[in-house]
């Protein structure tokens, strides 16, 4: 198990541009936001606060979205395109080991950019780091479970890396919808809020630990059991080609 988390942290630092973009653009983002100075006015509709600070956990969305919906499935489909795990089907090694793998590079790249942008924010924009650390990172966790176990089952189905990324895409796009990338939560109908809060990634527990109390455990649990059952789903349709 270390020994494929090795290459695929290998693998994952050769494809540089890729893994930047997704490393660094939720700061870029947050950089390019909050140089809009009306959006580092204080408005009601955000409780007194500015926007760019109610935008974070946005961004940490997005992170969380973009790495596991985007990237991971589209690798994984590319090895099954290219025949490399026709060659691993060969081996002993179990398909949910080729899968924990990808979850485990992957997620230590979100979360490095997710520490990116609290530096970013903090030291920029003056924006509050966490309210409740703890929270945050129960959070980020489970949802980042959630989605990423989302995209396992992508990579387990996807038969090419053009249809991995279509499917990704067309999942992606709705989880930022819900999660409040596109347009800021207010602004969406009360029922889509609603979805919002309980779909992976979990905008509510995010904001809610960044700007106040703890995570509301309703939100964490059912992003938790997102993650089980999709990642047992990916484990048990994988398909080496």
């Amino acid at each position: 198990m270390l020994k494929i988390v090795e290459i695929e942290a290998r693998l994952f630092l050769r494809d540089r541009l890729n893994s930047l973009f997704a490393v660094v653009f939720p700061s870029l983002l947050l950089l390019g936001l909050g140089a809009v100075p009306a959006l580092r006015e204080r408005l009601p509709e955000f409780g007194g606060a500015r926007f760019i600070d109610s935008y974070v956990s946005s961004l940490v969305v997005f992170t969380l979205g973009f790495i596991g919906l985007q990237r991971v499935p589209t690798v994984v489909a590319a090895y099954r395109e290219k025949g490399v795990l026709r060659r691993l089907a060969t081996t002993p090694m179990h398909p949910a080991r080729l899968l924990a793998g990808q979850m485990v590079v992957n997620f230590v790249a979100a979360i490095l950019s997710v520490l990116l942008v609290m530096v970013v924010g903090y030291v920029v924009f003056g924006v509050d780091l966490p309210h409740h650390p703890l929270g945050l990172a129960c959070a980020v966790l489970l949802g980042g479970a959630g989605t990423f176990a989302l995209g396992l089952v992508i990579a387990a189905l996807a038969p090419t890396a053009r249809a991995a990324g279509g499917w990704a895409t067309a999942v992606f796009m709705l989880l930022m919808f819900l999660g409040g990338v596109y347009l800021p939560r207010f602004m969406l109908p009360s029922s889509i809020k609603e979805i919002g809060s309980y779909a992976p990634p979990g905008v509510e527990a995010l904001q809610q630990a960044w700007l106040g109390t703890a995570p509301e455990w309703r939100h964490l649990a059912i992003m938790g059991l997102v993650g089980l059952v999709a990642g047992s789903v990916a484990a048990r349709t994988f398909r080496w080609e």
